[in-house]
């Protein structure tokens, strides 16, 4: 449901959340329950953004005024820097069964020692 404004000749303006097909319809004012008729005030806002970058955008505005504490931080899970979490590289090495390393995609002219 989209949030429409409205305007009290009294009150002034006000807006509520009601269904789309409302939008034409007046409204009674919530201070001073008189009549009060639609108002455009404002542009409307799209959610044109993907997922990821909400989450980024309500991320970074929570952190902007409330930072973690390093009393947060040692309280979490995992320290800042851990690389248990993080995106696993695989090794350039392969072991044999022997226990010597070996660069099967590597360098296979050069032995290992």
């Amino acid at each position: 449901m989209p949030i429409y404004d409205y305007l009290c000749d009294r009150c002034g303006s006000f807006s509520v959340l009601r269904p789309i097909d409302q939008r034409d319809a007046g409204c009674r004012c919530p201070t001073c329950d008189g009549d009060a008729r639609r108002a455009i005030l404002s542009a409307p806002a799209l959610s044109t953004m993907t997922a990821h970058a909400r989450a980024a955008h309500a991320t970074n505005e929570r952190a902007a005024h409330a930072p973690r504490t390093s009393a947060e931080y040692a309280a979490s899970r995992h320290p800042p820097g851990c690389g248990c979490c993080g995106a696993k590289r695989p090794h350039a090495t392969a072991p044999s069964a022997g226990g010597t390393k070996g660069f099967p995609a590597k360098r296979p002219w050069m032995i290992s020692h």
